[in-house]
């Protein structure tokens, strides 16, 4: 009997030792990929962004190569592309610019256009102030405030590193924001490192 419990007692103890052993090893739910999370980021970046002046495109009409370039979106949000002239693609999303093309296309011209548009260089974005190299920058997928300030050679020694402003798609107001990796900034922006106060 007391060897019975003896071993009951000495098998629990190692089972107890192989729970503890793969709980201190769990590394919570499975993370995607770098490059998984890298395409999700440029596929949610393509709904969400707003296209603009200086936005490089490539436009493809499939079947009709003539058609089909490089081209960039001109100061006053407009694209001028063979056979239908000037379109509207400033203040719209890569879809809607899409759809656009293809509607136009299909008016007189086309039957049932296939047209596939992607941005190939974004418009730069803006810092100034507290910064070591304020000025103009090319943009990269994926960029937020911290990344934007390491690309102007980081803060000055009066910079206020907790927040900054930030102003969106050409508009005069600026908002303040987190100085952090969770603040995204898109092409086109004004950021505005602030000075701290004493």
């Amino acid at each position: 009997m007391n060897i019975a419990r003896g071993i009951a007692a000495i098998a629990f103890s190692v089972l107890l030792f192989g729970l503890s052993a793969c709980a201190g090893s769990w590394d919570g739910p499975p993370q995607a990929p770098p490059a998984a999370a890298a395409a999700a980021a440029a596929a949610a970046n393509e709904t969400t962004y707003l296209l603009g002046s200086g936005d490089k495109l490539r436009v493809i009409v499939y079947g009709e190569d003539d058609l089909g370039g490089q081209y960039e979106i001109d100061g006053t949000g407009l694209v001028r592309l063979p056979l239908i002239g000037q379109v509207q693609a400033g203040g719209l999303s890569v879809r809607q610019f899409e759809q656009e093309v293809k509607a136009k296309l299909d008016r007189g011209y086309l039957k049932d256009a296939r047209v596939s548009i992607e941005v190939m260089n974004y418009r730069p974005f803006y810092i100034i102030g507290e910064v070591n190299k304020p000025g103009e920058y090319p943009y990269v997928n994926g960029m937020n405030v911290i990344t934007a300030v390491a690309m102007a050679g980081g803060y000055t020694y009066r910079a206020n590193e907790s927040d900054v402003y930030l102003r969106r798609n050409g508009s005069n107001d600026e908002k303040s924001v987190p100085a952090n990796p969770t603040t995204r900034i898109d092409p086109g922006d004004i950021v505005r490192v602030p000075e701290r106060f004493f």
